[in-house]
């Protein structure tokens, strides 16, 4: 990611969604920020600081789901910004519903997620709880944002009219780094509904991901079918990762990883690619 230069100018519109978040969180009184350290949760964070101050903190759930450069990153951000930061356990894995990957996986999950984080807000005694959440989640199939509904999670940036390219505007002009960092999903979102999740298939999807990001790709997903890793970039990087020493190089490491077939989706790289159907 490059330096952001701090506190560029921001756009009136911008500012105005922006002053939003920090008025719905101040009226909060204390907030939880469910963090992963992606763009949206990061500058939540970032907003949540400045309404609240020390009446604000981070909680990330320790999962196999969430990469290891993706926690080490949250960690090294709440560092940056001297909030406290709190992991916590919400033990998906255990549960045998999440595994068996049915669509409303993610319902699944988040509820999980959630109620974890709510008591490790309880026990700080902060008010709620709030995530990232903006207003492209919600044109994919997201049955996670369901489940964070229900509960009474908070969904500021949503919820003042911020959608992706403006987090990441806002995120510049406040000088977070992360705001031209690639869009990150769980690594179960690889894996096709139906098909077990399990730490080994999570654990080598990771591995080939971070083969991929070691190579210069920005953005990309590697789909987990079984013997297949099915592999996404973006159009523009279709003849890169065709040349031959790259190639051979990719399919020694992803044969290592126990996938027998290694191919290249024709569509490029595509966010919810497999809710195919659902959507």
């Amino acid at each position: 990611m490059d330096d952001a230069k701090p506190h560029s100018p921001m756009p009136p519109h911008l500012e105005a969604k922006v002053q939003q978040v920090r008025d719905m969180l101040a009226a909060q009184k204390s907030v939880l920020v469910a963090f992963s350290g992606g763009v949206d949760s990061s500058l939540l964070l970032a907003l949540a600081q400045q309404a609240l101050g020390d009446k604000t903190a981070a909680g990330t759930v320790d999962s196999p789901l969430l990469p290891q450069r993706e926690k080490q990153e949250a960690a090294l951000l709440t560092q940056q910004l001297g909030i406290k930061h709190h992991i916590i356990k919400a033990g998906e894995m255990d549960s045998r519903e999440f595994r068996a990957n049915p669509k409303n996986r993610c319902y699944i999950c988040k509820g999980l997620h959630t109620r974890a984080l709510m008591e490790l807000a309880k026990s700080l005694g902060l008010a709620k709880v709030a995530h990232g959440a903006n207003t492209d989640d919600y044109s994919d199939y997201r049955p996670g944002l369901q489940a964070a509904r229900e509960l009474g999670v908070l969904s500021p940036l949503a919820d003042a009219g911020l959608s992706k390219q403006e987090i990441r505007e806002a995120s510049k002009a406040l000088g977070l780094k992360t705001w031209d960092k690639p869009s990150m999903a769980c690594l179960a979102s690889r894996i096709p509904y139906g098909s077990e999740v399990t730490a080994e298939k999570l654990a080598a999807i990771e591995k080939a991901e971070d083969f991929l990001r070691s190579q210069g790709f920005k953005q990309f997903r590697v789909r987990h079918h079984g013997e297949i890793a099915r592999i996404e970039v973006n159009e523009e990087d279709f003849e890169r990762i065709l040349l031959k020493p790259l190639r051979q190089a990719l399919l020694r490491e992803l044969e290592g990883l126990g996938f027998s077939y290694i191919s290249l989706d024709l569509s490029g790289y595509k966010t919810g690619n497999l809710n195919k159907g659902i959507v």
